[in-house]
């Protein structure tokens, strides 16, 4: 059976699913690149939640999600952006989701990172406070076991004056975390309350500033992660990183020319767009490991087209359309977030997702995956 799907302005465009779906068999973890996926939270339908109340996650459904990277051989990258990390997942739930999925992680072998910031702060906090919230998250996810992601801060954009400020904070974090940390620097693209951020609307000011940190304390820096969707300015960092200072990749446009490199490097990743991806992911870089650069980009570069439509404008929201294609592929029962953020992105752009996905053979069960897009369409008044 077709589908049809609306477009925007009101079209209604028919679409025939595919019924061959890729099937990648589970692997261990690549050699040739360090590889984490950021992984989506799954909500909790049943709780009698509100918008601005706490989080309510499923937490088996969640975990087993992350128990689905691993069996593909990615690391997690856990309580980042992705999983709504101020945008609906508050601090003392991102704790909680630290520590159960540090436990998982161990107790499955599975590598993980997890973000450590400062969403604890009411507005107005001072620059110790600032310091304080850090070292009080660093503990948690330390305490676990896992490596941290020192994570941009909205409060330290807002109180910092300059590069100095910066350059304090993250010195003083740096002196004192027990193994080397990962940091991250988000664009404004992903959220606008950190535009100017390591002290400077300029960005060449700004790379200057961050790189200063980084040489100053290159032998507590695992590496950086780099999310402003700007790929030359990502391969000219990565190039002036101290000896041993990886590149991890946030770009969700450009990821496949970026893991692939140049003769003067590349970059691993750290990637929102591989938690629908995982699959394809995991079976591309294995074909680096294998020594055949032709062979990732034949099975990644086709990925583009969608990560560019989830991640387009405002970047911000491409979380609901990974959970969407979550939920369409079968790894929850539901399209709930926290936050009700599932209502963050229009219906056109929901069916051109579903389109996309199923093109590439995304979904293990292509005509569960068209049963669930078909009743998300009848909700909205589509009906065929």
């Amino acid at each position: 059976m077709s589908l049809l799907l609306p477009r925007a302005g009101g079209a209604l465009v028919r679409y025939e699913p595919r019924r061959d779906p890729v099937v990648v068999a589970p692997g261990g973890p690549p050699v040739s690149r360090t590889v984490f996926s950021a992984a989506h939270v799954v909500a909790d339908p049943y709780a009698d939640t509100a918008p601005d109340g706490p989080a309510a996650v499923d937490w088996e459904t969640t975990l087993a999600f992350r128990r689905h990277l691993w069996a593909h051989g990615l690391g997690v990258a856990e309580a980042m952006d992705t999983a709504q990390r101020g945008m609906g997942l508050d601090w003392p739930v991102a704790a909680e989701l630290i520590r159960r999925s540090a436990a998982e992680a161990r107790a499955v072998g599975g590598r993980i990172v997890c973000g450590a910031g400062t969403d604890q702060l009411a507005p107005g906090a001072s620059l110790p406070e600032v310091t304080a919230a850090y070292e009080e998250q660093l503990a948690v996810v330390e305490g676990t076991g896992a490596q941290a992601v020192l994570m941009a801060s909205r409060a330290l954009a807002a109180v910092a004056r300059g590069p100095e400020d910066f350059s304090a904070v993250y010195g003083r974090l740096l002196e004192q975390t027990a193994r080397p940390v990962i940091l991250h620097w988000l664009g404004p693209m992903f959220d606008p309350a950190l535009a100017g951020y390591w002290g400077s609307p300029d960005l060449d000011t700004a790379t200057e500033a961050f790189l200063g940190i980084v040489a100053a304390h290159a032998e507590k820096v695992d590496g950086v992660k780099v999310s402003l969707l700007d790929a030359r300015r990502e391969v000219a960092l990565r190039r002036r990183l101290p000896d041993g200072v990886k590149c991890y990749t946030g770009d969700d446009f450009h990821y496949p020319e970026l893991i692939e490199g140049d003769e003067q490097g590349f970059s691993h990743a750290l990637l929102g767009i591989f938690d629908p991806l995982v699959p394809m992911a995991a079976d591309a870089v294995r074909a680096l490991d294998a020594g055949d650069p032709a062979g990732f980009r034949k099975r990644l570069d086709p990925t583009v087209e969608l990560a560019r439509h989830l991640f387009g404008a405002p970047t911000r929201f491409y979380k609901t359309g990974v959970v969407l294609l979550a939920w369409l592929a079968g790894h929850q029962d539901h399209f709930t977030m926290v936050g009700g953020l599932q209502s963050a992105r229009s219906l056109p752009h929901l069916a051109r997702a579903y389109e996309l996905a199923d093109g590439l053979g995304l979904f293990p069960d292509p005509e569960a995956a068209e049963s669930r897009m078909r009743t998300l369409l009848t909700v909205h008044g589509v009906t065929s």
